[in-house]
């Protein structure tokens, strides 16, 4: 099944009980609100069909996993009203993939930015190739990784993730991700990846989905709050992005591209 946006698409399919959910933007697999939500969607849907044993999410492309936040839609913004309407988007299919009772697979096979290490931390196993770095760049735009954080903090620490956060415009390695927790698996060629990716998700196909339900509550014990506490993060996100200066550094932003 695929599903056409504007720009992009979301697209399933599913095989021997691995639903496979890859996403696409032109724009470096950026995230409009359409797509978050079809995202979200998505996710929730085959979470809920009992067909579904695992579910790996990918990107299309080459290069990057994804560039977060769609740099057309920031721009567009114009009250908190709209600014919490597209934040929430990244909160639902955090929350989408936190709530399904199957365990979620990240393939990472190029660069995560901002909302795409939200992604890559909100997965429960992610396998990543080298070349896979990481920057949350949120505090550069004016705003900050408020919707992603509780996310990423839970995966790779709070010492690791002020890091992230504060040193804006820093890469950081794949092999940093990888020892930090937020890859689980990195691989140097992306035969290897496909190679992992494949054998874990048929393993986890023939895996009994009672256990890996109750293992998936243990392992999110403590996020139960995240449905409000992701909105109220949203808001933050979507009030400072109508200042002065995140205006200015999406519009000199623009102007490279």
């Amino acid at each position: 099944m695929i599903t056409e946006l504007k720009e992009g698409y979301v697209k399933t399919e599913r095989e021997h009980g691995i639903s496979t959910i890859e996403f696409f933007h032109p724009q470096s697999n950026s995230l409009p609100g359409m797509m978050l939500e079809k995202l979200a969607q998505t996710i929730h849907s085959e979470s809920h069909d009992p067909a579904t044993k695992v579910i790996v999410l990918r990107s299309a492309g080459d290069k990057t996993f994804c560039a977060g936040a769609s740099f057309d839609e920031l721009a567009a913004i114009t009250n908190e009203k709209e600014g919490l309407a597209f934040f929430t988007g990244f909160a639902k299919v955090i929350n989408a993939m936190r709530r399904a009772p199957q365990f979620v697979i990240a393939r990472v096979h190029g660069k995560c930015i901002g909302g795409g290490v939200g992604l890559a931390a909100a997965a429960d196993y992610a396998i990543a190739v080298e070349g896979a770095d990481v920057k949350l760049s949120e505090l550069a735009v004016g705003i900050g990784p408020f919707v992603v954080g509780p996310a990423v903090e839970r995966k790779i620490g709070l010492s690791a993730f002020t890091q992230l956060t504060i040193d804006a415009s820093m890469w950081r390695s794949a092999d940093w991700a990888r020892r930090k927790g937020l890859y689980a698996e990195l691989h140097p060629e992306k035969e290897g990846m496909e190679d992992s990716i494949n054998r874990l998700s048929n393993n986890l196909a023939q895996s009994n989905p009672d256990a890996m339900k109750e293992l998936k509550k243990i392992f999110w014990k403590g996020t139960e709050n995240w449905d409000e506490l992701l909105v109220e993060r949203a808001a933050i996100s979507g009030r400072l992005i109508l200042s002065n200066h995140s205006r200015n550094f999406i519009q000199k932003f623009k102007e490279k591209v």
